[in-house]
């Protein structure tokens, strides 16, 4: 065995349900593109967002999406974008990801395990991160889309705790 191949056993998709059935987290499992992905939802103390759960067996990742629960407006992307590129400066695990195609805003963490062992406790960090920080910056993307808000103003604001 190279230093890169994994000593793992158990399938990511396997820790990734006993993380979920660990919690008892209700979720649907389908494929995407060949590939295993979980679904989710969750309300978090600012809002309701859809969350989706990517496993690459091949290459060893894990990566957890919860999504804003509306696309950002055409004529307000250029503010959106600002505000997710002031927000991501700070953050250290994860980043906000906007498709300026039809606005929708996601924030992705994610993990590469080449070489070791994902365990629940692992998937358990990717989604508490995701959950709250998008949680967290939710309500100052919509005070930009929806009440002007400079995008600067409402990430000092976040971030000021």
């Amino acid at each position: 065995m190279t230093m890169f191949e994994s000593s793992r056993n158990t399938p990511l998709t396997d820790i990734v349900v006993q993380y979920f059935e660990g919690e008892e987290l209700k979720y649907s499992k389908d494929e995407y593109a060949g590939k295993p992905i979980f679904r989710i939802n969750f309300a978090g103390k600012n809002g309701n967002f859809r969350g989706i759960v990517r496993v690459n067996e091949k290459l060893f990742q894990v990566t957890v999406y919860f999504f804003l629960p509306n696309a950002i407006p055409e004529h307000k992307r250029a503010e959106a974008a600002e505000f997710i590129t002031r927000a991501n400066y700070g953050l250290i695990l994860g980043n906000f990801e906007m498709d300026f195609t039809d606005g929708e805003v996601r924030y992705k963490t994610s993990t590469d395990v080449e070489g070791g062992t994902l365990t629940p406790k692992m998937v358990h960090t990717l989604f508490v991160a995701n959950l709250i920080t998008i949680d967290r910056y939710f309500p100052g993307m919509m005070k930009v889309i929806w009440s002007d808000a400079d995008p600067e103003e409402a990430i000092n604001e976040i971030e000021k705790d």
